[in-house]
């Protein structure tokens, strides 16, 4: 497993579809997920440190852990199958470590909100991460090239062994 970090949250030129951007925190890999519209929502207000009067649904299950006194120790994108990323998150109750499954959105939402790290599996990263050859210092010129890489690609071409 891969250390990441959420580089931001953009759209492909396409579809429109929201795509989660993740970084390995050594390297220039970068590790675009395509996510739904609300968790991308999610995921951005944490980010952009907005609130609203009531809980989200991601505001609630944090929220929730608390009370329990449960923690989420971390995060992480597990397997790509078939066009679809998995994920898990790993809570600690009591002593104990609790694996739950979880789409990746979902985990990235609430990792956002209890500072959990994030990790992807390295045949993950290997099958779909974008590196760059040299090293990134001027996020517009990432933003830029992963324009470019949008108005190109598919799900479909993470396909594994295609």
């Amino acid at each position: 497993m891969l250390e990441m970090v959420i580089y931001g949250v953009s759209f492909d030129m396409v579809g429109k579809q929201p795509i989660v951007l993740l970084k390995t925190r050594e390297g220039n890999k970068f590790l675009p997920i395509w996510i739904g519209h609300p968790e991308a929502a999610a995921i951005l207000m944490k980010l952009q440190g907005a609130t609203t009067p009531r809980p989200m649904t991601h505001d609630l299950i944090n929220d929730m852990l608390g009370e329990l006194d449960v923690s989420c120790s971390k995060v992480a994108v597990t397997e790509l199958k078939e066009n679809t990323f998995y994920a898990s998150i790993t809570l600690q109750m009591n002593g104990r470590e609790i694996e739950i499954d979880s789409r990746p959105s979902d985990a990235l939402a609430l990792a956002v909100r209890t500072s959990a790290p994030i990790f992807a599996a390295e045949s993950v990263i290997e099958e779909s991460a974008i590196e760059f050859e040299h090293e990134v210092e001027d996020t517009e010129e990432v933003v830029e090239k992963f324009k470019d890489f949008l108005d190109n690609v598919t799900p479909e071409d993470f396909a594994a062994g295609e």
